[in-house]
């Protein structure tokens, strides 16, 4: 793989993100009531999705996983339903100066902030496809491709991390300087995020990641 190939494939990923999805605002809900150290877990679970993902890409799975229309469906609503769930009780439990709120955010376990991350991108199992049809646009077939592979494959987690980073802390800071009242409404906005995330998921199309 040539510099100019590995640089116009960060440009090009660049640009797919160019616009938040599912994870990003899931990232920002859990960053705003829980704090960016542990939205941290969230997005390590979105990027294990994401390299589980790849790796089934690679190894040439993305057929038969586009093939299984029905078991794509209820992947996908299954997510769909769980992340508005998560949205409106967040919005229902946003009370100003409720100490039962802050109660609530710490007892969240790690394991599932990292849990919802992975939901929320293996949910849309068609990132499979996407990726098998990304891939080969910057892989030469002069060379061996598994190092390819997995070079765009660290490259893609890396970028994707860094994005993920960016919009947690962004959250973090901005939540941490509201109380009472505003601070109900991050919580509300939290779960209204939560909710754009699983409408933007429903409306994933096979195109798309």
């Amino acid at each position: 793989m040539t510099w100019e190939t590995w640089t116009l494939y960060i440009v090009t990923v660049l640009a797919l993100m160019s616009t938040p999805g599912p994870s990003q605002l899931l990232m920002l809900s859990n960053s705003g009531a829980h704090g960016f150290r542990r939205a941290v877990f969230t997005a390590a679970g979105d990027l294990t999705a994401n390299a589980l993902q790849m790796l089934a890409a690679g190894l040439g799975l993305a057929a038969l996983i586009a093939a299984s229309g029905a078991a794509l469906a209820v992947i996908k609503w299954a997510g769909v339903a769980y992340l508005i769930w998560l949205g409106v009780r967040m919005i229902r439990r946003a009370k100003p100066n409720d100490p039962e709120l802050d109660v609530a955010r710490g007892q969240v376990a790690l394991p599932v902030l990292w849990m919802q991350g992975f939901l929320t991108s293996a949910a849309n199992p068609k990132a499979v496809v996407f990726f098998a049809a990304l891939f080969p646009q910057f892989i030469s077939g002069d060379a061996a491709f598994w190092p390819q592979f997995f070079i765009l494959s660290a490259t893609y987690i890396v970028v994707d991390g860094l994005f993920l980073a960016a919009y947690g802390v962004s959250a973090s800071w901005i939540a941490a300087r509201f109380k009472g009242t505003a601070k109900a409404w991050i919580e509300r906005i939290g779960g209204g995020f939560m909710i754009g995330a699983a409408i933007l998921l429903g409306l994933k199309s096979i195109t798309e990641k």
